[in-house]
């Protein structure tokens, strides 16, 4: 899609948009990367004074350079204005918003959605000392930034085909290093787990997770490459993972499972693995009815939905983060999350994009469980790739 395509497609969200005037786009020294995406920008250009691209619901595009950068917009269609001064560059902002009242900006009120937040306070404060209001760009950045095209699906659905398969290779190695009774750390098992995702041809921008007893209870935790902890019989033990292919424009899957080594799974942790799956499970139903009945729910909805079911069990002081993320590009994308408890994200999930449920229950100084699963939303379905998702603990001994 040429750049021209690209803001005639803008252009249509922004006159869908019920009382929006136009959207107006930001930026200083990339200040905000969401502009330059939605926009096609290369964000690697020198680029070292502010400048701003308006596009109306109706009518022309404007460009607003200074002027010794008034290139840094080239390829983008539209009328091209050039400042100098602060004062003439206040004027001009002016005058290119002149009979406006709502403007849409990467701004999110009061910080909810810090995704969002890529606009500075003064130049909030600038506009409005226009007498217009800002309004948040959420929806239409996330109609533009995490809604898939085919070929994304299609690098989903091989990403999270190969992470289940790695999900299997790693309990599998480890239970042979058990076996042979050889040494085994956390580290370890990342590093094999990292090589896996190399040998499937994917890549990653962070190390994956892998923690046993205690760490489980920490959802961030990295091992490293001294003083992690030795793998061994009696043990649980945590993996996330997350890849995708590396092709420009391939996105991510990410999933996270649990195991215990040995036989016989103690009966505490598999009661709480069993509360955490009834949450994810119960937040994926939510959905799948939802979005069936043609209607699509809010992503705090969805998590409280999974938050009652770790509510009522009386873990809730111990489910310490949001229920899940947008993915796209990024492993945390830039749709709607889904959370109720970090933020109240009150974007609507869209058809064609994708987030995680990945509900879990830390318990310091024992074990952490946790347990997560990809949903991609058609029209009328949501779909779960990565199959089989975990429904019981592993016994990676048996």
């Amino acid at each position: 899609m040429s750049q021209s395509e690209r803001i005639a497609e803008i252009q249509r969200a922004v006159s869908e948009t019920a009382g929006l005037d136009g959207w107006l786009f930001y930026d200083f020294r990339v200040s905000d990367p969401l502009a330059y995406r939605v926009l096609q920008l290369d964000p690697t250009r020198h680029v070292t004074r502010r400048w701003y691209y308006w596009i109306p619901s109706r009518g022309s595009a404007v460009k607003l350079m200074h002027a010794i950068e008034p290139h840094v917009l080239d390829g983008l269609p539209g009328e091209t204005r050039l400042y100098a001064g602060c004062e003439e560059q206040q004027a001009q902002l002016r005058r290119l918003l002149r009979n406006v009242t709502h403007v849409a900006m990467q701004y999110s009120p009061m910080n909810a959605v810090p995704y969002i937040s890529r606009v500075d306070a003064g130049t909030v404060e600038l506009i409005r000392g226009f007498g217009i209001e800002v309004v948040s760009s959420a929806d239409l950045v996330q109609r533009f930034e995490a809604v898939w095209d085919d070929r994304q699906l299609a690098s989903h659905k091989y990403a999270a085909k190969k992470l289940r398969r790695i999900v299997d290779e790693a309990f599998a190695h480890v239970r042979r290093r058990i076996a042979a009774r050889k040494k085994l750390t956390e580290y370890d098992l990342q590093q094999f787990i990292l090589s896996r995702i190399h040998a499937h041809k994917l890549i990653t921008a962070t190390p994956p997770i892998a923690a046993v007893n205690a760490h489980s209870a920490d959802p961030h935790y990295g091992p490293a490459p001294k003083g992690s902890a030795r793998i061994k019989n009696g043990d649980l033990v945590l993996i996330d993972l997350w890849a995708k292919q590396p092709k420009a424009g391939s996105v991510y899957a990410d999933i996270t499972w649990t195991g215990f080594v040995g036989n016989e799974i103690p009966a505490r942790q598999r009661e709480i693995f069993t509360i955490v799956r009834d949450a994810r499970d119960a937040a994926l139903n939510f959905v799948r009815a939802q979005v069936s009945s043609g209607r699509f729910p809010c992503g705090w909805e969805v998590d409280e939905v999974c938050r009652s079911v770790i509510r009522k069990a009386g873990y809730s002081e111990r489910f310490v983060h949001r229920t899940g993320h947008s993915i796209g590009e990024e492993v945390h994308g830039n749709g709607a999350n889904i959370d109720s408890f970090e933020t109240k994200d009150n974007r609507r999930l869209m058809p064609r994009t994708c987030f995680s449920i990945e509900p879990g229950i830390y318990l310091p100084r024992e074990f952490g469980i946790r347990s997560e699963l990809d949903v991609y939303l058609s029209d009328r379905e949501a779909h779960v790739f990565g199959q089989p998702v975990q429904t019981e603990l592993v016994p990676i001994l048996s």
